[in-house]
C-alpha cells in the first residue's frame, strides 16, 4: 500500500523516524524498478537539534526543499560524491526531516548491483546513506520531488517494527555541530538486520 502524504505530515519526527523501519522504499528510473526495506533511519528535528540549524546555513539552497510539507525528498550531496536521502516531514513551518541510512535490498537487486559497481549481494551494497542512494538510482536532481511516485514512493508492508526490535543511539557524525547534537539518540535501527550501516 502506498504511504500516504499524511503519514509525514504529522508532527512527531521521532515517532515517523521509529515508525519507517520495515516501510519500503521504491524507485522506478528510466524504467527500472529497484525496492528496499528501511532499516535504519535518523530524525532531524528543528527544535532542540543544534545540527540542522547548522545544515540550514551550509546548505541554504538544497535546503529549500526542507520548507515544504511532509513527504517530499531531499536530497544533498556530501563531500561532492554522495547524495543523502532524506524524507521532509511535519508541515511547511518546520524543517524537519528524517534521513534514510540504510536499507535491506528486495527487488532489482541486479540493478543495484550494477549501479553500486558490484558483482555480489552483500552489506556494502546498500548499509549506509550515500550507497544505498546510489544503488536506488538517486540523485540530487529529484530533491523537492513528492514521494508518492511515479520515481520515488514508500510502501507499507504491513509491518511494524516494535520498540524491542529497534537499537536508538547517536547520529553519525555530528561532531561539528557540538557535544548536544552528537547526544542526541536519534538513530534508529532494526537491532537484528545485517543490512544496518557499519558506524556504531
Amino acid at each position: 500500500m502506498l504511504l500516504p502524504l499524511e503519514f509525514y505530515q504529522r508532527p512527531d519526527v521521532l515517532a515517523i523516524a521509529r515508525e519507517l523501519l520495515g516501510k519500503h522504499v521504491c524507485t522506478r528510473i528510466e524504467g527500472e524498478l529497484t525496492t528496499g526495506r528501511i532499516v535504519e533511519t535518523e530524525a532531524y528535528r528543528h527544535e532542540g537539534d543544534p545540527s540542522i540549524t547548522l545544515h540550514l546555513q551550509r546548505k541554504k539552497r538544497q535546503a529549500q526543499a526542507l520548507y515544504q510539507p511532509g513527504g517530499h525528498a531531499y536530497l544533498y550531496t556530501v563531500y561532492r560524491v554522495h547524495t543523502l536521502f532524506n524524507l521532509t516531514v511535519n508541515d511547511a513551518e518546520h524543517p524537519d526531516a528524517v534521513l534514510i541510512r540504510a536499507i535491506e535490498p528486495l527487488e532489482g537487486v541486479e540493478i543495484m548491483l550494477r549501479r553500486r559497481g558490484l558483482t555480489k549481494l552483500a552489506r556494502n551494497l546498500t548499509a549506509g546513506p550515500g550507497v544505498l542512494s546510489q544503488a536506488l538510482g538517486l540523485a540530487p536532481t529529484f530533491n523537492g520531488e513528492l514521494l508518492t511516485g511515479p520515481r520515488i514512493w514508500l510502501e507499507d508492508a504491513g509491518e511494524v517494527v516494535e520498540n524491542e526490535n529497534i537499537t536508538a543511539s547517536s547520529r553519525v557524525g555530528l561532531e561539528y555541530a557540538g557535544t548536544e547534537a552528537v547526544a542526541l539518540p536519534w538513530r534508529f535501527r532494526v537491532t537484528d538486520s545485517k543490512w544496518t550501516s557499519p558506524a556504531k
